[in-house]
Formats: C-alpha cells, sequence, structure tokens
C-alpha cells in the first residue's frame, strides 16, 4: 500500500504560479498528476513513465514542469502561466510494477480570470 499526501494547492489569479508537492510514502517510477474540473473525466496533467521519460497533457505543455526529489520521495508539478481552464482538483497518482495504482485526496486549483 501506499499513501499519498497532497498539498500546495490554492487560488491565484490568471497569469500567475502554483506548486504542488506530492509526498509518499515510497518512491516508484511511474508517479504524476492528473487532474478533475466540474462535470468532466479525470484528464493527465503530467506523469512520469519512467526514471527519467515524463508526458504532459497537450495543453499543458510548456506551462507545467513535473519534477520529483527521490530522496523525498516527494513528487511536484510546478504550474505557470496558469489560466481559469486549469481550475480542477489536482491527484497525485502513482502505478506500481504489477498495475496497482494509488490516488491521493486531492488539492483544489482555482484561478481567477
Amino acid at each position: 500500500q501506499v499513501q499519498l499526501v497532497e498539498s500546495g494547492g490554492g487560488l491565484v489569479q490568471a497569469g500567475g504560479s502554483l506548486r504542488l508537492s506530492c509526498a509518499a510514502s515510497r518512491s516508484l517510477n511511474s508517479m504524476g498528476w492528473y487532474r478533475q474540473a466540474p462535470g468532466k473525466q479525470r484528464e493527465l496533467v503530467a506523469h512520469f513513465t519512467s526514471a527519467t521519460s515524463t508526458n504532459y497533457a497537450d495543453s499543458v505543455k510548456g506551462r507545467f514542469t513535473i519534477s520529483r526529489d527521490i530522496a523525498k520521495k516527494t513528487v511536484y508539478l510546478q504550474m505557470n502561466s496558469l489560466k481559469p481552464e486549469d481550475t480542477a482538483v489536482y491527484y497525485c497518482h502513482m502505478r506500481s510494477g504489477l498495475g496497482n495504482e494509488y490516488w491521493g485526496q486531492g488539492t483544489q486549483v482555482s484561478v481567477s480570470s
């Protein structure tokens, strides 16, 4: 079992920045972030697909950066140039080598215009 604890969400004006953090009880290669806006399906934001490879949603490329600190078992999402359409609950996600999936409780990000 893996526990994930997110932090760093909040309210910001359009064009602003936020940094999300997700502290895990253990580190896995496949870890990253999804988000879910009201009335929409949960979608991938950014994810490590291996120790060094990453995958980003087209809508956030060039604005968001995923990173991690292996020693701290923490993954980060730096979000710059935020837009109102980035408003959503952001979830930390991890997948084990056996295919088990783990989710954080979610953190709200709200971007005002």
